[in-house]
């Protein structure tokens, strides 16, 4: 039950932070700049949460032996969030996503070098096939061009994710309530977007209802929501086959894009969804996947056991 439990956090956690272009095109279409619109969407995150956390009771109390994970965990996630943005400057969008997906490679090698994860065949093909749907789903012919810079900006993007989760799994504050958790992970992206702010014009007020709506939104679903259900994920099924799970995000993401901003719905994009979703399939039935892989192995005498 656990398992399931994983599974499904890991995808509401893809699927929720797949809705960012929803909130974030239109505050773009005002004028909004990036550092500012961050800023906004985890100082609205970190007051909802809290103010959920005083409703139910729930205590902040931490200890001196947590704070130097908490303070890893926001200043990763603070770093992925603000090097992809920064990648868009320097390449179309859809090989920044791409290339940011390569984090669950960042992720199974830390957890396997590290901290001795075994990683089966299964997951390392489903990896590959989840990654070459993102590229299915978002590159085009037009949208080959991309400058060195922003290559490393972008990978440096997928690092920053893919240590973020491993910090999750690994560190002191891996049994911490997953409100808590991301309670404080929040006020250090703040503190850090509030810095960068600062140092690019200072913070834009938000210029109508309309905008203010859209901050409240990106700050609930795919900022509480999803960090939420990534803690979740992660103490149920590990780091890993979390991260591959994030396959769903790029689909999201597809799906929005055609059915509130009428992109066109391409050939391209039904592949790349079909290789995404058996990605994510193969995670799922990993465990009965490779059982009977090594039963017909088995069978075939290439492998011995009992």
């Amino acid at each position: 039950m656990g398992n399931i439990k994983g599974f499904v956090y890991g995808i509401l956690t893809a699927v929720t932070f797949g809705l960012i272009p929803l909130f974030t095109l239109p505050l773009m279409t005002h004028g909004m700049e990036f550092d500012s619109i961050l800023f906004w969407r985890f100082l609205i995150a970190t007051l909802a949460l809290g103010g959920l956390m005083l409703f139910k009771g729930e205590s902040f109390r931490i200890t001196a032996r947590d704070i130097p994970g908490l303070v890893l965990a926001g200043f990763l996630y603070t770093m992925s969030a603000m090097f992809l943005f920064w990648s868009y400057k320097f390449m179309a969008a859809g090989i920044a996503t791409t290339l940011h997906f390569t984090y669950p490679i960042f992720v199974t090698l830390v957890m396997w070098i590290f901290f001795r994860e075994k990683t089966s065949a299964i997951t390392l093909g489903a990896i590959a096939l989840a990654i070459g749907g993102v590229a299915t789903l978002s590159i085009n012919g037009d949208d080959m061009e991309f400058s060195f810079l922003g290559l490393v900006i972008v990978l440096l993007s997928a690092v920053g994710y893919g240590l973020y989760i491993t910090t999750l799994h690994t560190s002191s504050v891996k049994t911490m309530p997953s409100r808590k958790l991301a309670f404080y992970v929040f006020i250090v992206s703040t503190i850090l977007f509030a810095a960068k702010a600062m140092t690019n014009g200072g913070i834009q007020a938000v210029p109508d209802p309309v905008s203010m709506l859209n901050i409240f939104l990106l700050a609930v679903v795919p900022t509480i929501i999803s960090n939420l259900t990534l803690v979740m994920a992660v103490h149920h099924i590990g780091g890993t086959l979390t991260a591959v799970l994030g396959a769903m995000e790029p689909i999201t993401a597809v799906c929005v894009g055609v059915l509130v901003f009428g992109e066109p719905f391409t050939p391209n994009l039904a592949v790349g969804i079909v290789m995404i979703i058996t990605a994510v399939t193969a995670i799922i039935l990993s465990r009965q996947l490779q059982e009977a892989l090594n039963g017909f192995l088995h069978r075939r005498g290439i492998i011995r056991g009992k």
